[in-house]
């Protein structure tokens, strides 16, 4: 089972993290888990209240991120070249490590133990001055090295040179050029001449235009020029890798101590981030005991709101080791359960908790059931689920367990729910842990009334305004008030007595005070369903004009017969001597039945069937034809 993310604890290490700065004290906190030593435990904490003093009285404290310089020690040691912003990163850390050293020590006035790291970091002004000094701007500066400055000063010298000789080819070949500036192509100078006068400049032919009408081409006089700048470049890398090596070599003898620092640094950022996570949750450093025993005043979850938030005084141990919570719904014993146990794996993690003022005991273990654990994936119903869950955590659970449990025994039968809470309590009792666990359930109740080492304990709802306070009341149960907020929603008073007599018993009816309401009045409802409704009509006219009656077709008086039975619409098909034709009802009139002229199961395609239709449908049933059957519309 994931404790965290069940009560949001890792919703505060998401917190805690982003107070980190660099990646290692964030991966410790990631794979944080409850300290089980209590002098490492208590530790903890004082480094927690130490780092949060310091903070308040000297500030934040300037910790870089150590991650690129970890990397380039290690490349140094491998010995692999440092590039310049490498030695600019190292030499930006030594700066780094100074200030914090410094902020350190001014903390020694207050006799915070945390300002005495000081004196585990090193600094080494000797290396961060001669990196400041040859490395600027991402670059080894010209002054690095004699040879390097003369060499860049020919450098420029021999640039120089070649600009003004292509300038002096330009200028006594004007007819022959194709612009009036030089290029650099394939990193060589070049003036650009005409396609038809290329011949006019003696130099290799370096490029062209994209329409070849251009030639760019190095002049014969300014190829010297370009070998003896590829040389004195060939110079200055040469010096300038001397540089980086010798750097690279200083960094790497000092290997040991910064990475010496930069552990210290991780160290001290993974503790600083815990006094900024309590200054940020307004949070207190908690008393710590191996009692058994839990205090917590005014307890809030640090997730909510500080000013909506309702305080909650907590206590148990001391001979009561389990507390059954009742109490309507949305009352806010679910949060409070999360408020305990969050709150004592904050202080058992060595963080401050969010109380006035708190005593918690150190546990091996922390369990909990909270919420349906509906799994489709795995099949499981939410009761199934609860179930699966409690058997783990019984598995688990010893005398030094912390347990909490929501809504024990919800999802099935209320009677079978409520034998297995009092079951799962019982088990718990004897195994002699800490436990909290909420219900709806009378019986649970009555058990903790009557059972040594368990009481009751409500959340109060006041049921004048119907509205829960969030106040845990230790000792007192309470009630799912469902009745109240029922009545004072306006549930008539009869229906309210039917409901308390099948709940309690007629004799508790009297002892609750019922408004007396009238029984509800229906209200008249303005929507209906509509059906197809079928004409008496049209079902009279089906019946009364069947295929084969003889019917008068007026105003001609022709007689027919019916070969369509009247539709929807009230037209019938009719079959007149000639013809077939189609025609109101109310134009038609009934001369003789065809029940009267036909004997039963009659074939009245002979009748309205021409002959070579019949006979193209006797032979399609009989053989195959190429013929089609003729239907007239």
């Amino acid at each position: 089972m994931d404790i965290g993310k069940q009560i949001e604890f890792d919703k505060i290490k998401e917190k805690w993290m982003e107070l980190a700065v660099t990646e290692k004290a964030k991966e410790m906190i990631k794979g944080l888990s409850f300290y089980l030593s209590e002098s490492e435990l208590k530790r903890q904490l004082k480094d927690t209240t130490d780092s949060r003093n310091l903070i308040e009285k000297l500030g934040t404290p300037p910790l870089p991120d150590v991650q690129e310089i970890k990397e380039s020690i290690a490349a140094a040691e491998r010995g692999e070249c440092l590039m310049p912003y490498q030695l600019e990163r190292v030499e930006k850390t030594l700066v780094a490590i100074k200030r914090l050293k410094d902020y350190l020590g001014r903390g020694k006035i207050y006799g915070n133990h945390l300002a005495y790291y000081e004196e585990n970091l090193y600094t080494d002004d000797a290396l961060r001055e001669e990196i400041l000094k040859q490395i600027r701007n991402g670059e080894v500066d010209d002054y690095a090295s004699k040879n390097l400055l003369h060499t860049r000063r020919q450098i420029a010298k021999t640039e120089e040179e070649m600009k003004q000789k292509a300038a002096q080819i330009m200028r006594s070949n004007k007819e022959y050029m194709a612009d009036s500036y030089s290029t650099l192509r394939n990193g060589r100078l070049c003036v650009p001449v005409k396609k038809e006068c290329k011949s006019k400049i003696p130099g290799m032919v370096i490029g062209q235009s994209a329409t070849g009408n251009t030639f760019f081409i190095e002049p014969a006089s300014i190829a010297k020029y370009y070998e003896e700048l590829q040389l004195l470049k060939t110079i200055e890398e040469n010096e300038v890798y001397q540089v980086l090596y010798t750097l690279t070599s200083m960094v790497a003898a000092k290997a040991d101590i910064i990475n010496e620092n930069t552990g210290v640094i991780e160290k001290l950022d993974f503790i600083f981030s815990k006094g900024k996570l309590s200054i940020g949750l307004d949070a207190t450093e908690p008393a710590v005991n191996t009692e058994r025993r839990i205090v917590l005043k005014d307890a809030r979850h640090p997730l909510m709101d500080k000013n909506i938030n309702v305080p909650l005084q907590f206590k148990m141990g001391d001979g009561i080791n389990g507390i059954i919570i009742t109490g309507p719904n949305t009352g806010g014993k679910t949060i409070a359960i999360k408020t305990v146990m969050l709150n004592c794996i904050m202080a058992q993690c060595g963080l401050h908790v969010t109380c006035r003022e708190a005593d918690i005991c150190m546990n091996s273990s922390y369990l909990c059931d909270i919420g349906d654990g509906q799994n489709l994936a795995e099949n499981l119903s939410t009761f199934s689920a609860h179930i699966k869950n409690i058997l783990e955590i019984l598995k688990e659970a010893d005398r030094e367990s912390f347990v909490i449990m929501d809504e024990l025994g919800s999802g099935t039968d209320p009677a079978e729910g409520m034998g297995i809470a009092i079951a799962v309590l019982e088990e718990l009792k004897k195994e002699g842990c800490l436990f909290l666990v909420t219900t709806h359930y009378p019986e649970v109740k009555e058990y903790a009334c009557r059972t040594q080492g368990v009481i009751n304990a409500k959340m109060a709802f006041d049921k004048e305004i119907l509205c829960p306070v969030y106040q845990m009341v230790i000792g007192e149960a309470g009630e799912s008030c469902a009745f109240y907020i029922a009545d004072r929603l306006g549930m008539p008073a009869n229906m309210l007595k039917t409901a308390i007599g099948h709940a309690y018993g007629e004799d508790a009816i009297k002892n609750y005070k019922i408004k007396d309401k009238q029984n509800i009045i229906k209200a008249k409802k303005g929507n209906k369903i509509e059906k197809v409704k079928v004409q008496k009509k049209q079902k009279e006219l089906r019946d009364k004009y069947n295929i084969g009656d003889s019917v008068m077709v007026f105003p001609d008086r022709k007689t027919g017969i019916v070969c369509e039975p009247v539709n929807d619409k009230g037209i019938l098909r009719v079959q007149l001597k000639d013809k077939k034709i189609w025609i109101n009802h109310k134009r038609v009139q009934l001369q003789v039945a065809a029940t009267e002229l036909y004997p039963e199961g009659y074939d009245f395609q002979i009748i309205f069937d021409t002959v070579d239709n019949r006979k193209t449908r006797h032979d399609m049933e009989r053989k195959y034809t190429d013929k089609i059957i003729e239907y007239d519309n």
